[in-house]
């Protein structure tokens, strides 16, 4: 029971499962690739495309998209005797938004750099191309 005693976690320790069960699911290489999969398919695949896609058994497949599933980052919907499966691209971007601020990562956007010839990711300006750029 919580202190309030309405049952349900607080805000933060809510947010706490969310960061652990999003970054337990990216944890495998497998989960990552059918993460990466599903993105490069516009975000949606059925089960039968997915398993093509794999070198693995479907029953390993499928255990690894109920954890992708399970941590909100992959949706499935039946479709008569199919299934399709959703990329949830703002729950893993919400919940990555969420561990990066935790850390003190500042997620606004840099400004652009003032000359195309030098690298923006270096203020001594030594990425610089040399020659006629």
């Amino acid at each position: 029971m919580t202190p309030d005693g309405s049952g349900k976690p607080a805000a933060g320790l809510r947010d706490l499962d969310d960061i652990d069960a999003v970054f337990t699911a990216l944890a495998h290489p497998t989960r990552r690739h059918v993460l990466q999969v599903l993105a490069a398919r516009d975000g949606t695949m059925t089960a039968g495309e997915l398993s093509g896609r794999f070198a693995h058994s479907w029953p390993t497949t499928t255990r690894h998209l109920a954890v992708l599933v399970d941590a909100g980052l992959v949706s499935v919907t039946p479709a008569g005797r199919e299934r399709h499966y959703r990329l949830e691209r703002q729950r893993l971007g919400d919940v990555v938004a969420l561990w990066l601020s935790s850390v003190g990562f500042d997620l606004q956007p840099t400004p652009a750099p003032t000359s195309r010839r030098g690298d923006p990711f270096r203020a001594d300006g030594a990425g610089r191309r040399r020659g006629g750029g």
